[in-house]
């Protein structure tokens, strides 16, 4: 079982490499993430998606949508149940944003993440 540090290096490492699959595999079941740009894209949806196969839909799409997209992480802070991470997100033809992402952990599995973004 992983720690939350190595579930939050872990994720990281999935989303620069753009796999899905990989990410979804650190989330519980009926993980729930919170996001300002899904408030954006999906505004019924109230910014919020329950479930890896919602979420797997929802980080394909933003592969699709944006080739190219990085994170540069600034820092990762862990607790027994809780990761932060802070990163600039640099996506191609867009201006850097800072982010940061709270990842909830049990059993060595996110069960909720909330991005917040500078």
């Amino acid at each position: 079982m992983r720690n939350p540090r190595e579930v939050a290096d872990a994720w990281v490492e999935a989303f620069n490499r753009g796999d899905a699959d990989a990410m979804v595999a650190l989330y519980s079941e009926d993980a729930v993430h919170t996001s300002p740009k899904l408030r954006a894209i999906q505004p019924g949806g109230e910014g919020r998606i329950r479930g890896k196969a919602a979420m797997k839909g929802w980080w394909q799409d933003a592969f699709e949508r944006r080739p190219g997209i990085q994170y540069e992480v600034l820092t990762i802070v862990a607790s027994d149940e809780v990761a932060v991470i802070e990163y600039l997100r640099h996506s191609p033809g867009e201006d850097t944003m800072q982010v940061a992402e709270v990842f909830e952990i049990r059993d060595g599995l996110i069960v909720r993440s909330h991005v917040y973004q500078g």
